[in-house]
Order: structure tokens, then sequence, then C-alpha cells
């Protein structure tokens, strides 16, 4: 087996990949709305300013979407997936629904993916609403790593921030990488 080098992959997303909408998977104004938010942080602390943010997720009836769309947004069919940039203070946020759980008893969660400068692939982390239930994830963590993924309330709905290095670094999650 052989794998290509890595690539950097960043900081060009401003370039084509972010869209008007993206990070509206309901629009604000939905009944049902939350606001996910929070902000991409270095190893220093600071914030990345460039970083792209994409979100997959069920419905709130645990349902993952098979509906197309993602790319041109009608304003009511949710399709569960969405993208979004940081600004200058390396904040984002998605208008969103609360997921459910995919499976009876089990956790709900958000899965994030990460694209910044410096990094010589995306980054895969998991952002779960506050609450109950298990996880074989989240479950199998020390107890003082869990709460990077877990998100908090706030009076504008869901805070999720994603450091990439240093002291309080999200947990990250590797997948095999396929032959190519």
């Amino acid at each position: 087996m052989s794998f290509a080098p890595g690539q950097t992959v960043g900081p060009f997303f401003h370039l084509g990949l972010p869209y008007d909408g993206g990070n509206l998977l309901v629009p604000a104004g939905h009944p049902e709305s939350v606001r996910l938010h929070g902000r991409v942080l270095d190893g220093r602390g600071d914030p990345v300013p460039d970083a792209l943010i994409e979100l997959w997720q069920a419905d709130p009836a645990g349902r993952v979407p098979r509906e197309t769309g993602s790319l041109r947004r009608d304003g009511y069919t949710f399709t569960g997936w969405g993208r979004a940039q940081t600004d200058g203070d390396g904040h984002y946020w998605f208008s969103t629904l609360v997921p459910g759980a995919t499976e009876p008893g089990r956790r709900p969660f958000f899965a994030v993916t990460v694209f910044a400068r410096g990094l010589t692939d995306r980054l895969f982390t998991r952002a779960y609403p506050p609450g109950d239930g298990a996880d074989p994830l989240l479950d199998g963590l020390p107890a003082g790593r869990r709460d990077t993924l877990i998100a908090t309330r706030t009076e504008r709905g869901l805070r999720f921030d994603i450091h990439l290095q240093g002291e309080g670094e999200t947990v990250f999650l590797t997948y095999p990488r396929q032959a190519r």
C-alpha cells in the first residue's frame, strides 16, 4: 500500500468553499433552531481567523437526512450538513436543530470537521449537546478529556470551542486511511 503525502489544507478556503447560507441548516428564525457556535483556537489559545468548519448531524428524531440541496438552501429542507468559516476572532456559528440519538439510549452528537492552515489533513471530532445517555466514544475517554467534546448551554444556544493543540486540546478522531 502507498499513501499520498499530506498537503497543508489552508488558508485558501475563502476563495471558493464558503457559500451564502452555508451555516444555516435551518433559518435562524425557525421555531426549533439552536445556535451552535464557538471559537477555533491554536495551541497558544489565539484565534484561528481562517478555519473552515463542517457540520454533519441527524435530525431531532435521530434520522440521518438523505435530502439533496445542501449547497442550494431552500429555507425549509433540513439536510443535516453545513459549512461555516471563522471570522477574525476565530468565531463560527450555525443555525441548526438539536440532533436526536441515532440509536435508542445513545447520546446524540454533531459530527464536526475542521480545516485550518498548517494542518496536513482535516480533523474530525464530535460535539455532544449537554445531557445523558451512553456513548462508546465518550464513555471510553478519561474523565478530564470528555469535557472537550461536550458543548455548553449559553444564552445564545450551544457553545463548542475547538482547541487545535495545547491545554484543553479537543479530542480528535482518527480513521484508517484508505489505500489509493
